[in-house]
């Protein structure tokens, strides 16, 4: 067994070793040398690149554009709406100053204070601000509306505590800002990216999501409304992977963004906003993932099949490359990524570590017995299992096995969401089950006190009010007060 798998930690040992040791290891991200910020390895970012061009071609399925605003925001922006403002201040990095020069007394380079900005600019935190701005050029009447746009770039909200992928000072992300003539618009614009959200979850990731509603106090800064998709880790903490704000008229009315409606009067736009991040990385990696290394979902993985040769000769060679080829033909005929890896600098041990560590979903190896037999090994990743089947049909039974993997890796990542979802009715015993992890179903008061003191003392946060839950009444497990419906709590990342 290759050196990089003996030192992966066991999840069970470590949890958060395992994630960090597996995110180095397989080459998908490793720390820079600006504090809190990545630098995502071509292997990693070949899986961003297949998220990012499946989510882009589904906001556009769903009549979405894609534009480009700028980095730098000014500081009087962010200020004109209240909520907004306070929910990123402490998170903006500012730019003060446009230029550097040598110090006087020769120690290096230091900012010149003649070179002072007359106004302040932010590095995006999120996009709202300048965007709104923009609108309001492009919006006066009705026949303007809606806008839908999408924008794909990089934010920095200069976190304290970070972790590869999960919170990083910089990431990469999507951000959609929608402008519409009417409440009922703008409202069903939000659900319906939500559930955009949760097809690519489910359907790309294999990552079973709940989909709900924030509470008033983890809205989006600005928001009237924030429905979020919550996933749970194998460590039994939610991950919040996706969410889509209804704004309101809030930054219309801060960025005085009118038009004029059907009936000749003026009225300000309602808005929505919504996004997902370099983030759903780490859900990919902790939801399928195991002591051996990455499990990737084949839809989203840079590589579903390799296949790796065993021969002693170069004659030997000359033959399975010949039957190699024919089947990466056809394979990549139906649209299956394959490599074949035929270098002869690793010993092909250290190759079935290394892709076993890398999440590869299929391994197919073919020896010169083999071509003897006409038959190919194969190995699913998932499962780990071998099997030797006849070299006829093989690319047929590849493509089926591919969907079968995809299919089993989400009903895998269900079940134990299911096996981890617990109803509590008094808070003994919720303080009891938290501390063993999954997500607990509970009633709660609704109110903000109870909200806090549960965070308070127990780390538990409300994920979300399911949209479909348990909608009977009851009370609350701390206060015996009413309680509409039991709401999703869980510790988090």
């Amino acid at each position: 067994m290759a050196k990089e798998l003996k030192d992966l930690t066991k999840r069970a040992d470590n949890y958060s070793q395992w994630y960090n040791d597996l995110v180095l290891k397989a080459d998908l991200a490793e720390p820079s040398a600006v504090r809190g910020c990545m630098v995502i390895k071509p292997y990693g970012y070949a899986i961003w690149e297949k998220m990012q061009r499946q989510l882009d071609d589904m906001f556009k399925e769903t009549g979405h554009v894609n534009a480009y605003f700028p980095l730098l925001i000014p500081k009087s922006f962010l200020s004109r709406e209240a909520e907004h403002v306070e929910g990123f201040a402490k998170e903006c990095a500012v730019v003060t100053h446009y230029r550097l020069k040598n110090a006087e007394d020769g120690s290096g380079v230091v900012v010149d204070p003649s070179a002072k900005l007359e106004e302040e600019l932010i590095i995006r935190p999120t996009s709202e601000t300048i965007i709104w701005n923009t609108y309001k050029n492009w919006i006066q009447s009705y026949r303007d509306l809606p806008i839908l746009c999408n924008q794909w770039a990089n934010v920095f909200r200069w976190e304290m505590r970070t972790r590869l992928f999960l919170r990083t000072a910089e990431f990469l992300w999507q951000e959609g800002h929608t402008a519409h003539a009417t409440r009922e618009e703008a409202e069903e614009e939000t659900v319906k990216m939500l559930h955009v959200y949760s097809d690519f979850a489910e359907q790309y990731m294999a990552v079973p999501v709940v989909k709900g509603v924030k509470t008033p106090s983890e809205r989006f800064a600005g928001a009237l409304e924030t429905y979020t998709i919550e996933a749970m880790m194998q460590d039994g903490k939610a991950l919040q992977s996706g969410t889509s704000h209804f704004l309101g008229q809030n930054f219309a009315k801060a960025f005085d963004v009118q038009f004029v409606n059907q009936e000749n009067e003026m009225e300000y736009v309602w808005a929505t906003s919504w996004g997902v991040s370099t983030r759903l990385m780490g859900a990919l990696i902790m939801t399928h993932s195991d002591d051996n290394g990455l499990v990737l979902p084949p839809k989203l993985a840079p590589i579903q099949v390799v296949i790796i040769p065993i021969y002693r000769n170069e004659e030997q060679k000359k033959a399975i490359d010949q039957q190699v080829s024919e089947i990466s033909k056809q394979l990549k005929g139906l649209g299956i990524s394959v490599k074949y890896d035929d270098a002869d600098n690793k010993r092909p041990g250290f190759k079935f570590a290394d892709y076993e560590l890398k999440g590869v979903p299929v391994r197919l190896v073919l020896g010169a017995r083999d071509l003897e037999n006409s038959t190919i090994e194969v190995m699913r990743r998932d499962t780990l299992q071998k099997e030797t089947r006849p070299l006829n049909g093989i690319v047929e039974y590849v493509k089926e096995l591919l969907d079968d993997i995809q299919d089993s890796i989400y009903e895998k990542a269900y079940d134990f969401r299911t096996d981890n979802t617990f109803e509590v009715d008094t808070y003994d015993e919720f303080k009891e089950q938290i501390e063993k992890g999954g997500f607990i179903l509970a009633h709660w008061d609704r109110t903000a006190e109870t909200e806090e003191l549960i965070k308070e003392e127990t780390k538990a946060t409300i994920r979300c009010i399911p949209l479909n839950g348990d909608k009977t009444p009851g009370k609350c497990m701390v206060t015996g007060k009413p309680s509409e419906c039991r709401v999703v709590f869980a510790r988090s990342y």
